[in-house]
């Protein structure tokens, strides 16, 4: 089993910066890719990026030159930096860590509000 807890949501102004991180836990051996998803109220969850144990990174259209992801500590912490916040990036965000046997694992989330 892998345990994913997310950090630093919070209220940010249009226009400003945050960064949320992941910690994994347990089995994190196991983990190959981390990725990033959010979901507003009413929608449906949506890819934001994710990075393969490698490095490889890859991004969706709509946040592509806002948000960075990266992988630090032997690979079982993820960081994205959100930059450039707009109010439709509001929504809850949610940590996802692919691993071994097409595992997959999900953390509880971390609310991010973007309004003045």
């Amino acid at each position: 089993q892998v345990q994913l807890v997310e950090s630093g949501g919070g209220l940010v102004q249009p226009g400003g910066s945050l960064r949320l991180s992941c910690a994994a836990s347990g089995w994190v051996n196991s983990i190959s890719a981390m990725g990033w998803y959010r979901q507003a109220p009413g929608a449906q969850r949506e890819f934001l990026a994710s990075v393969a144990r490698d490095g490889t990174t890859t991004y969706a259209d709509s946040v592509k030159g806002r948000f960075t992801i990266s992988r630090e500590n032997g690979g079982i912490t993820s960081s994205l930096q959100m930059n450039n916040l707009k109010p439709d990036d509001t929504a809850a965000y949610y940590c996802k860590a692919e691993a071994a046997a097409q595992r997959t694992y999900w953390g509880q989330g971390t609310q991010v509000t973007v309004s003045s």
